[in-house]
């Protein structure tokens, strides 16, 4: 806040000081309104820019300022202080840009058939499905969903050696069948515990994993949209449904130019519908073109993030929510235990660059600082004699 310089001294008039962005900083301090906020958060960065140009347009008028009539140096002392002051602080600045995001459960995966027959079970939309469990049916046969991140491409049988066999075994461990070695190599022994499995399943018990039986997913998904029928006909490579995973997710479609905000395993700030924050994690970072839609427009290209939100705390938070609009922070940049102050309080000095006007003992004096960062209504400077707790001016 702004602290009272007190009266001019006795005899002397008010000098007026140097133009200063104090209006262009006033929209980067005052907070927005909440019916604003859901589209604030793309235009805080050019809010920015606007500001220091209009700091570095005043430039021309204050070089007439800073000059005394005398010719004496701007940086002389003046007898008289500004209408108030503030403070330099040292504290962290973060640049912190705002998004619009989608809550729901993230990015969706088709899955399509490597069988042909009839659908004879499907699930809902909506319905949740784990490791062992039956996704859907073909021709009364269960096809299982198994947790793994390679694709099932080919049938798996004795001899066979590879990735997607220590995969498939690894499944069947975790879902109670031993007697085989977890590695890369598809045994007499992992053949019997295939039939183990088969036979739980109801399954002709032939110790061959037939391709398209088991459909691999990273973990539990929730259906999200079926895409086929039940008595309805289906063909190798035809879709059945798409799915999601289980936890509470944020999408969020950024311009080409955001992809520099979004790292992988960053963390994010997440605003619900009700206020309430919860810290995400970016998950996916992936680059989408949008083709043309009309004669006159050209193909744009978009940068899609889905952020998972962290903790059960927060998971259970959006759980009031099935799908809902919220804002999504990323941090742009940061800058740690650096000497900052009110944006307002930055000079465009005669010769270029900045300054501050120094308020000491009653008087002031002008002194060029190097500016940082600008963020958060305030920016970094350093610059001889700019110390932590220096008062600074500031205008009306």
């Amino acid at each position: 806040m702004a602290e009272p310089a007190g009266e001019p001294q006795a005899g002397g008039g008010v000098q007026e000081g140097p133009p200063t962005a104090a209006d262009a900083a006033v929209d980067l301090t005052a907070p927005p309104g909440r019916g604003a906020r859901r589209r604030r958060g793309r235009g805080r960065r050019t809010a920015v820019a606007l500001a220091v140009l209009a700091v570095l347009g005043a430039g021309a008028v204050t070089a007439l300022d800073l000059v005394a009539d005398d010719g004496s140096s701007k940086d002389a002392a003046r007898d008289e202080r500004p209408p108030s002051t503030d403070k330099v602080t040292r504290q962290d600045l973060r640049d912190v840009e705002t998004a619009d995001g989608e809550l729901g459960y993230g990015a969706t995966t088709d899955v399509t058939s490597r069988l042909g027959g009839t659908v004879t079970a499907l699930p809902k939309a909506g319905d949740r499905v784990g490791r062992g469990k039956p996704l859907y049916a073909v021709d009364d046969a269960p096809v299982t969903l198994m947790y793994g991140s390679l694709p099932a491409y080919r049938a798996l049988r004795t001899g066979v050696e590879g990735a997607d066999v220590r995969q498939l075994e690894s499944n069947l461990h975790a879902l109670g069948h031993r007697g085989f070695t977890v590695d890369d190599e598809f045994t007499d022994a992992t053949a019997d515990a295939v039939r183990a499995w088969q036979e739980d399943l109801g399954l002709a018990e032939t110790g061959t994993v037939e391709l398209g039986r088991v459909v691999f997913a990273p973990g539990e998904v929730r259906v999200d949209a079926l895409e086929a029928e039940k008595g309805g006909g289906l063909q190798p490579g035809g879709k059945v449904l798409s799915y999601t995973g289980t936890a509470k997710a944020v999408t969020v479609e950024l311009e080409a130019d955001g992809l520099r905000l979004a790292k992988k395993g960053a963390t994010v700030d997440v605003t619900l519908p009700d206020d309430s924050r919860a810290q995400g994690r970016i998950d996916e970072v992936s680059t989408v073109i949008q083709p043309a839609t009309g004669q006159d427009q050209e193909a744009s290209t978009k940068v899609e993030v889905i952020v998972t939100l962290q903790g059960a705390k927060a998971q259970k938070a959006a759980d009031a929510y099935v799908m809902a609009a919220v804002d999504v922070d990323f941090v742009a940049e940061t800058r740690k235990d650096v000497l900052t102050v009110p944006v307002a309080a930055l000079l465009a000095l005669a010769e270029g660059g900045f300054g501050v006007e120094v308020v000491k003992a009653g008087t002031s004096s002008y002194v060029p600082v190097k500016a940082g960062l600008f963020a958060q209504g305030r920016v970094e400077v350093s610059g001889q004699g700019i110390a932590e707790g220096t008062s600074v001016g500031m205008p009306e």
